[in-house]
């Protein structure tokens, strides 16, 4: 297997991979980040709109 990752890494289709997989995980960081820091206030946006809203 460390064989096979060796080959894609020289291989310029396996770096451009390579970097879209970080880009990937760069931004998952970001919306994880980002949903835990605006959750809450998220949440009480939303229960705002459900105590207005008629029984």
């Amino acid at each position: 297997m460390l064989k096979s990752l060796r080959k894609i890494a020289k291989d310029q289709r396996g770096q451009a991979m390579i970097e879209y997989a970080l880009i990937l995980a760069l931004v998952a960081v970001v919306v994880i980040v980002a949903v835990t820091a605006l959750g809450g206030k998220i949440t009480a946006v939303f229960q705002s709109i459900t105590d207005a809203l008629p029984s």
